[in-house]
Parts: C-alpha cells; sequence; structure tokens
C-alpha cells in the first residue's frame, strides 16, 4: 500500500454491473456518509453496445462537488466490475466505445481466440462466454475496426480509466488484470504470454498494486468540484477484491468470503488445496496484495431477479416449513451461460410456487449453488457474505447447512465501497458488525440436511 491518509473522508466511485455509485465513506468508521447511484444503462451502440462513461462522468463530477461541499472530500478511490477494458488513443480520450462484457460478439469468433489464447495453467482465467475475458473482448474488438490497434495508444482497466480521467495518469490494477482476463499470469505476477501474442507490449498501462497513489487530482477537476489540488487518488480495485479486503486484513485464514450482487463470488483464503476445474467457472482471481485466490462464481443476483420478477416476499414460518418438507426446490440453472451449472436449465419441483415459499425456495437455491461453488474452491473455515444475501435469511440459513460452517452475514448495504476506501487508510480498519448464524442442529439440521442431499442428488 502507498502512503495513507490518516483520516476523513474518501469518495468511492464505485461502477457496478446494475448501478453506477459514489460513496462518501468516513474512514475511521468505514461509515457510508453520503451514497447516491444512476443506473448503469448500457447504450446500443454502434459501433457495439457500451457503457455510458459521459454520463456516469457528469453525474460523478456533480456529486463529488456536491459531497465535498456539504462533507469534504480527502481523497478518492475506485472500485468498478471486471471484465472490462478502456483503449485511449494518443490524444487521451477513447479511441473506441467501452464495450459491454455480455454483448455477444466476441462468440463469433471463439475458434480464433481458442487458438491463441494461453492456458488455464498459465492465468488462472476460464474461457468464458460473450466478452467475459478481456482478451476475448480486445480479439474480436481489433477484428471489428482494422483501425483500432492503431489508434489505441494505451489500454487500462475499467477502475484505472476513471483514475485516469482524474489525474491524467494510466495504469492498470492486478486485481482487475487477475479478474479472468487472459491477461495476467498470476503464478509470475506479470502479463500474460497473450498480451504479446496481440501484439500489445507496448500498449497495456503499467500494472501497479490497487493501494498505489496514481497522484492528485488534475487542476480542471479541482476546479470543477472544489476539491484541494493535491487531492490524491488511489488507483483502484476490482469490486469483489473489495470486498475480500476488509477481510484479509481482519481475519486470520482459512476462511472464505462470499461477495453478493449481481454476480456471487465465492474466495477462499487458506482453504483446502484443490485442482480447479475451468469448466465449471472456478478460476483464480489476485487480491489487492497480488497473492492468487482460489474462487469461483456464477450469476446469483440476476437469477434472484429473474426468478422473484418482483419484489422479494419474506417468507413466515410456515412457508419455510412447507417448502423442507415439500420438497419444493428450484433446480439449476437459472442462468445457464455461467457458473458451476453451465448449460443445464432450470426446473422446479414438484411445482412451481409463489409468494412466500418461492422467496423461500429461491433463497435455498442460491445458497446451494454457493456451498457447490465452495466445495468446487475447498474451503474451510468460517463464512463472511457481503453485500445484498447477507440480508437474506433464508439463504444464510441454508449456506450453514449446506456447509457446516458459521455465516457471518455483514452488516450494511455493500461491502465494496468500504473496502475500495480503505486503500486510503488500511491502518484505520475498525471491526465490522455482522450477525453470525450457526450450522442448525436437532431435528432442524436434520429436516435441512434431508433437503440438502435431495437437491444435489437432483442438481
Amino acid at each position: 500500500m502507498s502512503a495513507c491518509v490518516q483520516a476523513g473522508h474518501i469518495a468511492v466511485i464505485d461502477i457496478g454491473k446494475t448501478n453506477a455509485k459514489l460513496a462518501l465513506v468516513d474512514l475511521a468508521t468505514l461509515d457510508e456518509l453520503a451514497v447516491v447511484t444512476r443506473p448503469n444503462t448500457v447504450l446500443p451502440g454502434p459501433p457495439w453496445p457500451h457503457f455510458d462513461v459521459e454520463g456516469h462522468w457528469e453525474f460523478l463530477l456533480d456529486a463529488l462537488a456536491r459531497f465535498h461541499g456539504e462533507h469534504g472530500v480527502d481523497a478518492i478511490s475506485v472500485t468498478t466490475h471486471g471484465a472490462c477494458a478502456a483503449l485511449l488513443g494518443a490524444d487521451g480520450a477513447l479511441a473506441a466505445p467501452i464495450l459491454d462484457y455480455e454483448h455477444g460478439g466476441p462468440d463469433d469468433l471463439v475458434a480464433e481466440y481458442d487458438a491463441i489464447r494461453p492456458d488455464f495453467a498459465e492465468t488462472g482465467s476460464p474461457r468464458l462466454g460473450m466478452g467475459l475475458n478481456i482478451g476475448a473482448q480486445l480479439h474480436w474488438q481489433f477484428a471489428q475496426d482494422a483501425g483500432l490497434k492503431d489508434r489505441c495508444a494505451t489500454i487500462v482497466t475499467y477502475p484505472q480509466y476513471w483514475g485516469y480521467r482524474l489525474t491524467g495518469v494510466a495504469a492498470t490494477d492486478v486485481t482487475s488484470l487477475g479478474c479472468h482476463s487472459d491477461l495476467w499470469d498470476p503464478g509470475q505476477g506479470r502479463f500474460s504470454s497473450l498480451v504479446g501474442t496481440l501484439g500489445l507490449a507496448g500498449k497495456m498501462a503499467p500494472a501497479r498494486a490497487s493501494g498505489d497513489v496514481l497522484g492528485p487530482i488534475r487542476p480542471d477537476i479541482a476546479a470543477a468540484t472544489g476539491l484541494a489540488l493535491g487531492t490524491p487518488v488511489y488507483c483502484g480495485i476490482h469490486d469483489s477484491n473489495a470486498s475480500l479486503l476488509p477481510h484479509l486484513m481482519a481475519h486470520d485464514a482459512p476462511f472464505s468470503v462470499v461477495s453478493t450482487g449481481t454476480w456471487v463470488i465465492a474466495m477462499s483464503v487458506g482453504g483446502e488445496p484443490v485442482a480447479l476445474d475451468p469448466g465449471l467457472d472456478t478460476l483464480i482471481n489476485v487480491n489487492a496484495f497480488g497473492q492468487p485466490v482460489p474462487s469461483a462464481r456464477f450469476m446469483g443476483g440476476r437469477a434472484h431477479d429473474l426468478m422473484m420478477g418482483g419484489p422479494y416476499a419474506e417468507p413466515c414460518p410456515g412457508e419455510i416449513d412447507a417448502v423442507l418438507d415439500g420438497g419444493v426446490m428450484l433446480l439449476p440453472a437459472v442462468v445457464p451461460d455461467t457458473g458451476p451449472f453451465v448449460g443445464r436449465q432450470a426446473r422446479w419441483l414438484p411445482d412451481e410456487p409463489q409468494g412466500g415459499q418461492r422467496a423461500a425456495a429461491l433463497g435455498f437455491y442460491l445458497a446451494l449453488v454457493t456451498a457447490h461453488c465452495l466445495r468446487l474452491i475447498g474451503h474451510a473455515g468460517p463464512l463472511i457474505v457481503e453485500g445484498p444475501f447477507a440480508r437474506n435469511r433464508c439463504y444464510r440459513r441454508m449456506l450453514a447447512a449446506a456447509t457446516g460452517s458459521p455465516v457471518h452475514a455483514m452488516k450494511g448495504a455493500t461491502g465494496t465501497s468500504q473496502g475500495a476506501a480503505l486503500l486510503a487508510g488500511p491502518d484505520h480498519m475498525p471491526r465490522a458488525e455482522a450477525e453470525v448464524g450457526l450450522p442448525p442442529e436437532g431435528a432442524q439440521a436434520e429436516r435441512m440436511a434431508r433437503y440438502v442431499e435431495a437437491w444435489r442428488a437432483r442438481a
């Protein structure tokens, strides 16, 4: 980590796949003093579906000015979703719009890309569809636009795109490169052979640690927002690794962190040694300290929204009992393109429920897929759940039952902003509050164990 802010307020740019957010975090308590969000709407093109970065930029500058006027801003940090890179021209502007990783265009060149991508043993990156491998994005973009590679002077990963706009300093960060990009060798801590294969050796911005200071904000940013000229901007971090960072600093291994949102990312720290299977959407992430972290993932938040189709109906005890005793269950996979059950189609047993029973069965489903992910990555020790699923009672109970581990449900809406804020002051981390749920005992344990066994047999 670079020089730290001794105290104060950290403005965190937090760009998730669903929403863009600016949070002001009090470094002394990690409380969010102010939060504003806007939808991360994908624009249709041309030349391809892309993120509304100019809309985000206007939103962020306005919020920075407001936060500074109301509370004061002492530093800026950035966290974003992965699988995203920005191609900058020699003038510093985008050489092309930033591709939405859910666009299917890269799938058109599967055979060509598979012929040049490095092995899983080198990168820890599974072969993923659409643009979920940054290398596949770049390969496809260069094929679509014959002049793009020549126009592109510098490539930065997504947190550093915002850092570049704030400071004028170009970088990549190890956590974003280590997020199934195909561009990083986590064992050696360097760019993978694909960078040379794609002809990008002179174009990739230097790989920096997440806690490095990129520089102070540019004078025009200070003038537009009222922030002090010397306000530091930290390099930035991939969002799941932002959620992991506080726990790396607070807990002894072994333990696992489950970061929940659009994606559910399970990360094992100091767990049992396992051979990862890239066909099951397991991978190596790279944490803020540059260390490899066995991980597995699925689109749990997306599955939740697809299955509920509206507000969550909090189940009552009777509805939960009816699901357990009646064997009401959802089998994978609600989002069949990713995760450990890739290619499978979801179905309800015995019949599709509604209301509270549907909500309970869905919570159980999400917990059981999470538990399956955790087995694949060698989970051991307690479980720490971040994000919206930490508030889902059925999810927490079933996760404890299926893993036999205590589940620490972190309080607060998200862990990403707090983790990103800690890049500025890791020595000031307070103990985060959590609700701890232990595996069930007695008759309840037997009922849930039967449900787990039945689900696994069918899944």
